[in-house]
């Protein structure tokens, strides 16, 4: 999700750029642009304001900020980012091959059970 941030305001231009820092993109490859007065004709527009018809009503936190984006985001272009990023982990998960950990594990296991052996021994042979 890629948001640009177009306010009036200065005190909330600022505020919601640090709240957004990592979703900042240009007006031009935005997703979402997120604005303090009304934008008639852009679906990406999401307006925040402390009026009843607001997108987003002020005060609000950092995580209603972002949730409100999200949900905004999936209803323009279906599923989040989050979700295809989740999937693709799961996929590379399923193909990797552990054959190398499996291996080093095994060797930390024996190790270590060698060791608790020595100390018990030890304990009782004095």
């Amino acid at each position: 999700m890629r948001v640009a941030v177009e306010c009036q305001s200065p005190l909330l231009q600022k505020s919601l750029e640090l709240f957004l820092s990592n979703y900042l993109s240009a007006s031009k490859k935005c997703d979402i642009i997120v604005r303090d007065e009304v934008c008639l004709g852009d679906e990406r527009c999401f307006y925040v304001s402390s009026d009843s018809d607001a997108d987003l009503r002020k005060p609000f936190s950092k995580s209603q900020l972002i949730l409100a984006l999200e949900k905004k985001y999936e209803a323009l272009y279906g599923k989040s980012e989050d979700e295809e990023i989740h999937k693709n982990y799961l996929e590379d998960e399923e193909s990797m091959d552990f054959s190398i950990l499996e291996k080093r594990i095994e060797l930390l296991t024996q190790e270590y059970q060698q060791n608790i052996l020595r100390a018990v021994k030890a304990f009782y042979e004095k």
